[in-house]
């Protein structure tokens, strides 16, 4: 299927590694124009080489921006690079896993920080250029925590759920102009993430790495974890021209696993 998105500009927030970059690579390959980002230039700079192969493009048309999104400067950055990005996927790195007896302030206002005010303020750069162009899409990858909360993911299912509400009400207001926001709900994708949870389980429990991946593959009905790849293909469908009527949605991808209906 052509995804109608040759030429287009996107940005995409945390993709030197990990679902960030499985979504750059799907949209570099539909010729979209990929600003990548990193907070580490040179961690960019091979990641830029790394999609640019995959995705069969040259390097120039995955230009990188070396910035934290959590600061005002850092985003403000990326904006420059691209101020009239037709596509946004916001992400970044979310909270460790603890226990609620243990965050304080600190632990608290980094989460919020992180994962529903960077990815605001990146919004708010973009939307409304996007209204103003009649094109937008903005993805948000969020986590399954949303629906799903789980008591040692407090801080992330917190933090994210206040994204989804204020992305909720923005879909609405922004339809009628062609620009669309969804979230991406994933569990348990084979990343550096699954590795750091493998870890976290390993200290708890006592267990093997190996046993540690084995019971997260147990709690998915797939008994797998998500390929990356996987989850690049269906950020870059929503972003395509066809998902045009598909908005303010919450998109799970965890391999059968959510047990509700909505």
């Amino acid at each position: 299927m052509n995804l109608g998105l040759e030429g287009r500009k996107a940005i995409v927030c945390a993709s030197s590694r990990g679902l960030g970059r499985a979504c750059a690579v799907a949209l570099a390959r539909e010729g979209v124009m990929v600003i990548l980002n990193s907070r580490h230039a040179d961690t960019l700079e091979v990641a830029r080489s790394a999609v640019a192969i995959e995705a069969g493009v040259d390097e120039a048309n995955v230009p990188g921006v070396a910035a934290d999104l959590n600061t005002e400067e850092g985003r403000d950055a990326l904006v420059r690079t691209c101020p009239d990005a037709d596509i946004l996927v916001t992400n970044n790195e979310g909270p460790p896993p603890g226990e609620f007896t243990n965050w304080g302030v600190a632990e608290w206002h980094a989460a919020v920080d992180a994962n529903m005010l960077a990815p605001a303020f990146m919004i708010k750069a973009v939307i409304g250029g996007m209204k103003e162009r009649r094109f937008g899409r903005i993805v948000n990858i969020t986590s399954a925590m949303v629906k799903s909360p789980n008591y040692y993911m407090g801080l992330s299912t917190a933090a994210r759920s206040g994204l989804t509400a204020l992305c909720k009400g923005l879909s609405v207001e922004a339809a009628p102009f062609n620009v669309t926001i969804n979230n991406m709900l994933p569990e348990r994708f084979d990343t550096d993430r699954q590795e750091r949870m493998a870890q976290f389980a390993m200290a708890a429990k006592g267990i093997t790495r190996e046993e540690a991946r084995a019971e997260i593959c147990e709690t998915i009905a797939a008994k797998r974890m998500g390929r990356p790849e996987e989850f690049g293909d269906a950020c870059a469908f929503l972003c395509s021209a066809q998902a045009g009527f598909i908005s303010g949605q919450n998109l799970q991808l965890d391999g059968g696993s959510y047990a509700g209906l909505i």
